[in-house]
């Protein structure tokens, strides 16, 4: 990683911190801070990832943090596998810390303030990114119990900007009227039942169970997911989300930036029953339509299905391979080598394999994971990834030498090896 020029943008009366600009393998991270008296709330920290090579973005995927867990949002920014996810979509990845003056119900609903920070910021970074997009283009969102409790929210006050949502045992089961828009968002809700914190205040698993409910007597496009043998801090939630979001992507996304938010494909329509996992298409089921899960095609059904069997989802192709290699040599015998990995969208890197033609084979990094994310608050460990550089040494006297590099998934995948010789 390299920490570019810190910029100054003070804008008059309106709370901006600096941004700092970091420069990430695939793109730039912009991080700033936003303070404002009017909200109830103490500060919004913001780490926006923004991918090169991509002239206009098509959307803003918006992960937020759970109640008491500010200061490790910025590390979605930095999570190789979402990198990799928005790169393929035209997207920017955005990571809040929302600070509290006292808990979290100063910020959880978006009419607090968090809202309009959120905008404020995009704002903010489109004017210093060139990105003027970011003011305009639609939202993906992901919350975690508060911030659960927070996307719904966001889609009560802002569904003409959403793209869908993907609620990971949302909170507080909120009350409130949900406009005619709201229920033509994708929405998926994970629970995981007597497992959740269901005491009297926080009250998950009524949440989702009323939640889904509401929408589905609206005809709205919800659905559960259900974790059995895992709990509100425990779950892979991100291996069913990237799928959900992608059958949402394909059909929702406009065809250029100042377009509308499509409607999803009523054709394309799985339904899904929760208690017996039977997933048929929604053209074909003759009972209760409301009390079937919606699914917005039929990848995202079987893929629901498993989840909800097995708790995860598997992945069965191999990540992309290494690029841009480059030798950089040190002395006669000592050279450094250092190469760019896109992340496997499904499982991201766990570690790479650098062979020398010789025989000589290391892993890269020699211990623990070059990347993963916790299954609590979904946040990478650790948040920047080490640098793709590893010294190799030259066997003596060797006219020339090859080096090999592949990636290894979190399935223990491994790609093709791409090579450069020296």
């Amino acid at each position: 990683m390299i920490v570019g020029s810190i910029l100054m943008l003070l804008l008059s009366g309106m709370g901006y911190g600096q941004v700092e600009i970091t420069d990430v393998t695939s793109g730039k991270v912009y991080q700033s801070t936003l303070q404002d008296s009017v909200y109830l709330f103490d500060r919004a920290e913001y780490a926006i990832f923004i991918p090169e090579g991509i002239t206009t973005l098509r959307g803003i995927f918006i992960h937020q943090h759970g109640c008491g867990m500010q200061g490790i949002g910025a590390s979605t920014a930095y999570d190789v596998q979402y990198q990799a996810f928005a790169r393929k979509w035209g997207l920017a990845v955005v990571g809040p810390d929302i600070f509290p003056k006292q808990g979290c119900q100063d910020w959880i609903n978006a009419e607090t303030g968090t809202g309009d920070a959120l905008i404020r910021f995009l704002s903010q970074i489109a004017v210093v990114s060139g990105h003027d997009e970011l003011q305009n283009i639609p939202w993906l969102l992901w919350g975690h119990s508060g911030g659960g409790y927070w996307t719904l929210s966001m889609m009560k006050n802002y569904p003409e900007k959403i793209i869908g949502v993907f609620a990971y045992s949302p909170a507080f089961d909120p009350e409130w009227d949900y406009p005619q828009a709201a229920y033509k968002i994708p929405l998926m809700i994970r629970h995981a039942g007597y497992s959740d914190i269901n005491v009297p205040e926080v009250i998950c698993w009524k949440t989702a169970l009323n939640t889904f409910s509401r929408f589905r007597k609206n005809n709205g496009y919800a659905s559960l997911a259900y974790n059995h043998g895992q709990n509100h801090n425990y779950s892979y939630v991100r291996y069913m989300a990237i799928p959900f979001y992608e059958s949402i992507l394909a059909q929702r996304l406009p065809d250029n930036p100042s377009g509308k938010l499509k409607d999803m494909n009523p054709s394309k329509v799985w339904l899904g029953d929760t208690a017996t996992y039977h997933v048929i298409p929604a053209s074909a089921f003759k009972g209760n339509v409301s009390a079937m899960n919606w699914l917005p095609d039929s990848a995202a059904a079987v893929k629901w299905r498993e989840y909800v069997i097995t708790g995860s989802i598997g992945d069965k192709t191999p990540p992309p391979a290494p690029y841009g290699l480059q030798v950089n040599p040190v002395n006669d015998t000592l050279v450094v080598i250092t190469w760019k990995a896109d992340a496997d969208i499904e499982s991201g890197i766990k570690y790479f394999n650098i062979r020398m033609k010789e025989g000589q084979t290391i892993r890269f990094p020699v211990s623990g994971d070059y990347q993963r994310f916790n299954t609590n608050g979904d946040n990478t460990i650790p948040i920047k990834p080490p640098e793709l550089k590893c010294e190799i040494t030259r066997p003596a006297r060797a006219k020339e030498s090859v080096v090999f590099i592949s990636t290894v998934n979190h399935a223990g995948l491994e790609s093709s090896f791409s090579n450069i010789s020296f």
